[in-house]
């Protein structure tokens, strides 16, 4: 039975080069669990529209910074499709809070406070979450619908890329370490932010400072963060 196109799509340049290493399953397979979830009267955030935000904000080719998150946030309206991130008016997360306060006794001021971290895609800092969807509340219920073929095939693309710096905040993120080029590629690894393992090296880690200094040395402009 042929299969119905995806309603939404990455965007031309992210498809380009994932058509260049001849994937051989469907990247967008995760999506006709999403419409089914729907139909079943299921919410699942981000909204449908904004599930591939990360990829609309931060070209492929700008793209000079990763971070990856987990799920995104599975209260209503909360999401955005940026890892980490939450929609303007939102409560900032604890976890967020600590990348602030992080960024505050590393390099300074948050240059952009907000919370919904889209002035840091816009300068090449890809916001990935693992995994890119999720029913409402219901934490890890997407973990395992397919989305893990798409980011592993988003970091063999950035591998060929090169030059690319990979932020590893806790166990989840690290397992993608092994994906990753670390010849031609950089990779920070610490603690997650949480309010639970924050402490056990995420505080003090200088990744901000860090990523900016070898962005500097590769005559790239940093991140204002």
């Amino acid at each position: 039975m042929h299969k119905p196109a995806p309603m939404i799509k990455l965007p031309n340049n992210w498809e380009q080069e994932l058509k260049k290493i001849k994937l051989g399953q469907d990247i967008y397979s995760p999506l006709e669990r999403i419409y089914s979830d729907i139909r079943l009267g299921h919410s699942v955030y981000p909204v449908i529209d904004n599930i591939f935000n990360a990829f609309h904000l931060c070209s492929y080719h700008k793209t000079k910074v990763v971070i990856f998150g987990q799920d995104p946030y599975h209260q209503k309206g909360v999401a955005n499709g940026l890892a980490f991130a939450v929609n303007k008016g939102h409560k900032i997360p604890p976890s967020l809070q600590n990348i602030y306060k992080e960024i505050n006794d590393d390099i300074g001021p948050c240059f952009y406070n907000s919370g919904n971290l889209e002035e840091w895609a816009k300068q090449g800092v890809l916001l990935l979450n693992t995994s890119l969807s999720v029913i409402d509340s219901l934490p890890g219920s997407h973990a395992n619908i397919g989305w893990s073929l798409l980011v592993d095939s988003i970091i063999a693309i950035l591998n060929n890329k090169t030059d690319i710096i990979f932020l590893l905040w806790g166990n989840s993120s690290a397992k993608k370490e092994k994906l990753i080029n670390k010849e031609v590629n950089h990779v920070l690894k610490c603690a997650h932010p949480s309010p639970l393992s924050s402490y056990k090296g995420f505080f003090g880690c200088k990744h901000f400072s860090k990523t900016n200094n070898i962005l500097l040395n590769m005559n790239k402009s940093p991140i204002k963060w």
